[in-house]
């Protein structure tokens, strides 16, 4: 029973693998992490500022740019900070709070972009109702929900895991692995292994459900409309469907790595697979969002290089 006490931190083995390299890559992390804050921050001022973009679409899109930065400071600082550290070691407290903080935010982009879904749907399929469906109080509404289904989905997860003894310390990743940690454990109950794989099915399987039926309405609505209206709504979809494959591109990548032994794959090219979804989507989201659209763009130009 000493055993259980012993463990207080978890080291990130993966970082052992980054050598002489690490002043380059801190360089190219921290160049990254500060051009995600940027893009989104800007993004957000402009969609505040701007009266005429407080319309749904962009109160959803304003959203998703929040979340993007706190979920690459859920990542960034304590990975460039490890870059320089010879133990690698995180305490469990900060561990944990790193996991809670990454799996919320990845459970609130894939409810964002079902929010987003919706939106759309009721854009192309009742445009008649659009104003009075997805009133600004019934939009804050939906954006309370999806924050509110996420923090109880992290929270159930980890209710089991907080309360796990682990023989291991060794985590093969540069962050706080939520799967890896449950293979630490001392004894891993069926109970466990249930709530891990629920917990997967909550986050990712039921939104992109319902991402799903969204644009397949929306797929048999563009089919039996003019092609100027076609041509219309699947240039508005486009970015939203080109976000969500790249989202579920990072999760392959993140549950391969986790899962399945992965040892033939160059060190480097796993770690860079294993945080694809956390470096990655981040930068996709303001670009294929924010400055793709018209009226966004418009509005960057007139706050950042206008004069009055």
């Amino acid at each position: 029973m000493e055993n259980f006490t012993e463990v207080v931190s978890f080291v990130l083995a993966a970082y052992g693998t980054i050598g002489e390299l690490k002043y380059l890559y801190f360089t190219i992390m921290l160049l990254w992490y500060l051009s995600i804050c940027v893009a989104n921050t800007v993004l957000i001022m402009v969609i505040f500022l701007d009266k005429r973009l407080h319309e749904p679409m962009y109160i959803l899109l304003c959203n998703l740019f929040v979340n993007e930065i706190g979920g690459s400071t859920a990542l960034y600082p304590l990975l460039l900070t490890q870059m320089f550290s010879d133990t690698h070691e995180v305490t469990l407290p900060w561990c944990f709070l790193q996991m809670c903080c990454i799996y919320t935010s990845a459970s609130v982009e894939f409810c964002s972009l079902a929010a987003m879904a919706y939106d759309r749907y009721v854009a192309i399929c009742c445009p008649l109702h659009y104003n009075v469906i997805m009133k600004t109080g019934r939009v804050a509404i939906i954006i309370l929900l999806v924050w509110m289904y996420s923090f109880v989905n992290i929270t159930f997860a980890f209710s089991f895991i907080i309360r796990l003894k682990f023989c291991g310390n060794l985590i093969d990743k540069v962050f706080c692995d939520h799967h890896l940690i449950i293979k630490l454990a001392c004894s891993v109950s069926v109970l466990n292994k249930i709530s891990d794989l629920l917990f997967a099915f909550v986050t990712i399987v039921i939104p992109f459900s319902l991402i799903s039926v969204s644009y397949m309405k929306i797929l048999a609505v563009c089919l039996n409309t003019w092609k100027e209206n076609k041509q219309k709504t699947i240039s508005t979809c486009t970015p939203q469907l080109v976000s969500v494959s790249n989202l579920l591109v990072g999760c392959i990548f993140h549950f391969v790595d986790s899962r399945f032994d992965v040892a033939h794959v160059p060190d480097k090219v796993r770690i860079i697979l294993s945080v694809y979804i956390l470096v990655c989507q981040p930068m996709v989201t303001p670009f294929m969002y924010g400055f793709n659209l018209p009226k966004i763009r418009q509005s960057c130009k007139r706050f950042l290089f206008e004069t009055k």
